[in-house]
């Protein structure tokens, strides 16, 4: 088992290396215009597993005339992380991806039985085509431009001032705006809770 197992995960790998995007998996690019888009509910946080094993799968059984594309909605986003920002791939839905296929009994098999799918979004043997329009808004949601920050903060966290002039003072989040990257910390000043605007960066957590 032990053996079979790490067969598996080698075979998973090696897929990964190939993937030029592990979010947005093309397995045949010319598509009709029979096959739609469906939702798959996925365990959460094995997204990207289940996409890379349905297409080692889907070109192993012979179904690439029927399982077309893969794809994980995502967004890119800023992180501040250590002091530092860094940009990561955000999951819009986490714990599903969307499938473009044709519905036949071979390929909803296939789809159902991958490990990490828990099922279809629809009724329990006949899944729901996802409106193309939804599609779209998904797809160019993802797509938009400007990333935005992702807070590690909380309102009504304590953090400490790394950096400005009130270095040192401890204070307490009151409001967060992701879209600017910027935090407002009240801090105490001449005993009074004065509102301080910060960068994302010029705070830690206590």
């Amino acid at each position: 088992m032990k053996l079979k197992e790490d067969k598996i995960q080698a075979i998973d790998s090696n897929a990964a290396l190939k993937v030029a995007d592990p979010n947005h998996i093309v397995i045949t690019p010319e598509v009709p215009d029979s096959a739609k888009w469906y939702v798959v509910h996925t365990q959460s946080g094995h997204e990207n597993r289940v996409a890379i094993t349905l297409k080692t799968r889907v070109e192993s059984m012979d179904l690439t005339n029927n399982i077309y594309e893969i794809l994980i909605p995502t967004q890119e986003k800023i992180k501040i992380s250590k002091g530092k920002k860094i940009t990561i791939k955000e999951k819009l839905f986490p714990g599903y991806i969307l499938v473009r296929m044709i519905v036949t009994d071979d390929a909803w098999l296939a789809v159902r039985t991958t490990q990490g799918v828990t099922g279809f979004v629809g009724t329990a043997d006949q899944p729901t085509p996802l409106p193309e329009n939804e599609v779209k808004a998904i797809t160019a949601f993802g797509e938009q431009a400007a990333p935005k920050f992702q807070s590690a903060y909380t309102i009504s966290e304590a953090v400490r001032i790394i950096e400005g002039p009130f270095t040192d003072l401890l204070g307490t989040i009151s409001a967060i705006d992701e879209a600017k990257g910027k935090v407002i910390v009240l801090v105490s000043i001449f005993g009074r809770e004065t509102p301080v605007e910060l960068d994302f960066l010029q705070v830690s957590k206590i």
